[in-house]
């Protein structure tokens, strides 16, 4: 295709974004640094833990740069923006007007978007959006339509492979009655990045970060009303799926969403990126399959909006 007929956006989609000008906190640059202390702690503490939960997949130590540990929200690891299927402002455009029209909460109005920590953010319809933002907000209302979260009297969390606490931040604000999220991931960065974020956004007393090896001792402590997925399962070994789901049938966790990195959108399988089928090992666990739906139910807007994937539900059968 000749490059005068190419539209801006696909020329240079980073143009098209509030991203030049990310935020930082004043403390951003001297504390998200891999000299940190308490980073250094974390992963020495990983380093002898069961090696079947940290021997990754792609979580090496070398995965997360310098400039991502300040700019997390960035297009990194964490959350590809500006690559992956559907990743241009037109689709977030087609993204917001969809969430509009499914919005009975108002969460477009409730949760705010900003440019902290390089988040990419596009100006549509007169408010901020980012993928986190989005995406945050289909995956609520996947919940709230299945398991009716909003009426959930104190209502508690687990995030496996939470990263830096994206769906924790949107959840306690969107629904009141959570009382606990526990974010935790088998990445020692990502436990430190979130510690430090969900303080940023004001969260303590309701979301916090624990680090692996203290989740055994908190989950019995707790009961954890659903344990939520989000593009983890898909980018760990299998034996490290294994440990958790263990865990998540130790505790009688009565939920679980997964939400894979699907490549074909078919949402046929459960894989991880190595090609690995997971979904058995889910049902071995004693988890059986109640929801499955494509992050969009309007065909055209999963073939056209950004990331499209599917969502699974399980429910634990003690």
């Amino acid at each position: 295709m000749l490059v005068f007929m190419l539209y801006d956006w696909r020329k240079k989609p980073e143009t098209e974004s509030g991203a030049s000008q990310p935020l930082l906190p004043d403390d951003a640059t001297s504390t998200l640094i891999k000299g940190n202390p308490r980073l250094i702690e974390l992963q020495t503490r990983y380093a002898t833990f069961n090696d079947h939960v940290t021997t990754p997949l792609i979580w090496t130590a070398d995965y997360v740069s310098p400039a991502d540990m300040v700019y997390f929200r960035g297009d990194n690891a964490y959350v590809w923006q500006l690559r992956g299927t559907n990743m241009h402002p037109v689709a977030y455009t087609l993204t917001t007007y969809y969430i509009k029209s499914i919005d009975k909460l108002g969460l477009l109005d409730k949760l705010q978007e900003d440019s902290y920590f390089g988040s990419y953010v596009y100006p549509v319809d007169n408010r901020l959006v980012s993928r986190d933002l989005l995406d945050s907000i289909l995956e609520l209302y996947f919940l709230e339509t299945h398991l009716q979260l909003s009426a959930v009297e104190n209502l508690t969390v687990l995030d496996i492979g939470a990263g830096y606490g994206r769906l924790a931040h949107r959840l306690v604000i969107a629904f009141p009655n959570c009382v606990d999220y526990l974010c935790t991931d088998a990445f020692a960065p990502s436990t430190f990045i979130a510690d430090y974020y969900l303080r940023f956004r004001n969260l303590e007393g309701k979301a916090r970060s624990v680090p692996l090896y203290e989740i055994e001792k908190t989950l019995r402590a707790h009961s954890i009303d659903i344990a939520v997925n989000i593009h983890s399962f898909s980018e760990c070994q299998l034996p490290a799926i294994e440990w958790w789901l263990s865990l998540l049938q130790a505790n009688q966790v009565k939920y679980l969403m997964v939400v894979p990195n699907a490549k074909d959108h078919g949402g046929t399988h459960l894989q991880t990126n190595a090609g690995k089928d997971f979904g058995t090992l889910i049902e071995k666990y004693g988890y059986t399959l109640i929801a499955k739906e494509p992050k969009y139910k309007d065909p055209v807007v999963q073939k056209y909006a950004i990331n499209p994937t599917y969502y699974y539900l399980f429910a634990f059968q003690s």
